[in-house]
């Protein structure tokens, strides 16, 4: 069984591959099982949660596991752990075990930029980013195997993180400046990719311009929000599975408030995927809200072992 760290996971997940392997299999209609969510106790600090999230093809399966340790904060150390172990469904022979933490950053960008492929314009080239942590850095490579990208900009609460990954993009050779006035900067964009953890809307619908397209990539609990109801109403919605999708605080809530309503969501990546949803028109406003599933980290276990299982 090959052990693969966090640069040799990232060197076996090139963009233009995992997008192409993740089209494939929400094309095909495949589902996962739920995820499954067991709380662990701890004596005396916060009680940790493992998180275990399983799929398959005939060929080929994963299983990722997550430990989230609350307590760790007073250690020093990292309060998320996650690997990925990847097997072989004819022997069940265990092929490779991959960094979680990178597989799913990879990932997560790879499902931004499937959903871009099918809805944002086909000229857009003017990225903002809203967060500046390790999904924000993957999204601009992401973004640019679907469209012609060449100019990002972004935006954090903490100016200072945001000048961080402006400056590692720079030394990449991108068109990466930072944003302190987010207002101003969304009506220049193309696209408009949001990886916060915010639990209060951030982007407003009114800055929103005909023809962006709106990629919320960080709320996941119903407690989250990264975009106001405004934008989502003037919006053409689509998600990356419908029954995770409904219940992240970014459509949950305004469902519950009659905001919107179900009928507003029009497809998800199995429909967009499939050409049976997608951009209607250059000047429609289309958003993606995606929370991730294991078949997008299924997409990428078949990735990173596609040399190993010689098929």
């Amino acid at each position: 069984m090959k052990i693969l760290d966090a640069e040799a996971t990232a060197a076996a997940l090139p963009f233009e591959a995992l997008i192409g392997q993740m089209q494939a299999l929400f094309a095909s209609g495949l589902a996962a099982p739920d995820r499954h969510h067991h709380t662990m106790e701890m004596q005396g600090e916060p009680d940790a949660t493992l998180l275990l999230m399983p799929a398959w093809t005939g060929t080929v399966g994963c299983v990722k596991v997550v430990t989230a340790t609350p307590g760790n904060a007073a250690r020093s150390l990292p309060a998320i752990a996650g690997s990925v172990l990847v097997f072989d469904r004819a022997t069940g022979a265990h092929l490779a075990l991959l960094d979680g933490a990178v597989l799913t950053a990879r990932r997560t960008a790879a499902a931004s930029a499937l959903g871009a492929k099918h809805l944002a314009r086909e000229n857009a080239r003017r990225l903002l980013i809203l967060g500046s942590g390790k999904v924000a850095a993957q999204l601009p490579e992401a973004f640019r195997n679907v469209r012609p990208v060449d100019e990002v900009r972004i935006w954090n609460v903490s100016s200072a993180s945001a000048e961080r990954l402006a400056g590692e993009l720079r030394a990449k050779g991108w068109d990466a400046e930072a944003v302190s006035d987010l207002a101003a900067a969304v009506p220049q964009a193309d696209i408009i990719s949001a990886a916060t953890l915010a639990t209060e809307p951030l982007l407003m619908g009114d800055w929103l311009q005909p023809g962006q397209h709106v990629d919320l990539i960080g709320a996941f609990t119903p407690a989250m929000r990264e975009a106001d109801d405004r934008a989502l109403q003037r919006a053409r919605l689509f998600v990356d599975t419908r029954f995770a999708a409904i219940e992240a605080g970014e459509l949950k809530t305004p469902l519950e408030t009659g905001a919107i309503a179900q009928a507003d969501i029009l497809g998800d990546l199995h429909a967009l995927t499939q050409g049976r949803a997608g951009r209607g028109t250059a000047e429609e406003i289309t958003l993606f809200k995606s929370v991730g599933n294991a078949v997008m980290d299924l997409a990428a276990a078949i990735t990173a072992t596609q040399e190993t299982r010689n098929v």
